[in-house]
């Protein structure tokens, strides 16, 4: 089977006398970067929408969870194995509307249903189980924040729909400008984080993801300014010769004529 070879693979790349030279030196921490550098190129491949990238980057992420289980396998504390058994379980566990008579009706209730076997699985493991414990420190500030405001929404804590949070987005904007107008940076940066973070709420209540929203809109400023900058490089420029106004100009072009 694939998978055997790449475990194959995977122990001669670590074996002490004949492996790599850089794969034997790993650590689960040296690791962890890669691995969420993985995921992200897979994100980024699935909205590319290439079938062939989508399937190298799962192959690349595959093999960050084969790393990482060798590293445990050597320190005799756990397997690639036992890492498959344990996400089977899980999943069976947290789906006894599939694997059981329970019955779940939505998506939403679906959710739900997770996070509370989540809850009953943290205190069954002696860990905090708070309406906020759990929410990994790794995600990206935005997803978190969301999901924060999402944990809190649970208990009833929360606006009561998006225009609530459009208020709150521009009492934040009002603060921010408060405290541009005193000259206090440590207090700017604390309202342009509350700012954030609001607007982080707001996505989550419009149902975008706050990533992705975000994403695009990087992309589609990239989109423009190298539009700009081939107008400019056709015309024997650069961006840094011409004066702002001119700069304005060429990308109301570039809005029309890139998107």
């Amino acid at each position: 089977m694939a998978i055997d070879r790449l475990l194959e693979i995977m122990s001669r790349l670590r074996d002490p006398e004949h492996g790599c030279p850089w794969d034997r030196e790993q650590t689960w921490l040296s690791i962890a970067p890669h691995t969420i550098e993985e995921a992200y190129e897979l994100a980024d491949a699935v909205e590319r929408g290439d079938p062939a990238l989508v399937r190298d980057e799962l192959g690349d992420l595959l093999f960050q969870v084969v790393f990482q289980a060798r590293i445990a396998h050597e320190q005799g504390l756990f397997g690639f194995e036992d890492v498959a058994r344990s996400i089977g379980d899980k999943l069976e566990r947290r789906h006894p509307h599939v694997f059981g008579a329970a019955r779940i009706g939505s998506a939403e209730e679906q959710t739900a249903a997770w996070e509370r076997h989540k809850a009953e699985e943290r205190k069954a493991r002696g860990l905090p189980a708070g309406v906020l414990d759990g929410l990994t420190l790794g995600l990206p500030a935005l997803t978190r924040a969301a999901k924060l405001g999402g944990r809190a929404a649970r208990v009833g804590f929360d606006w009561p729909d998006a225009s609530a949070v459009l208020v709150k987005v521009r009492e934040e904007i009002d603060e921010l400008q408060q405290a541009l107008a005193a000259g206090d940076q440590g207090h700017v940066k604390e309202e342009l984080g509350d700012l954030l973070f609001s607007i982080a709420q707001l996505a989550r209540h419009l149902r975008v993801d706050p990533e992705g929203a975000l994403r695009e809109a990087g992309g589609k400023f990239e989109r423009r300014f190298r539009h700009m900058e081939a107008t400019l490089a056709s015309q024997g420029r650069e961006p840094a010769d011409v004066t702002m106004d001119e700069l304005e100009a060429l990308w109301a072009q570039a809005k029309l004529e890139s998107g």
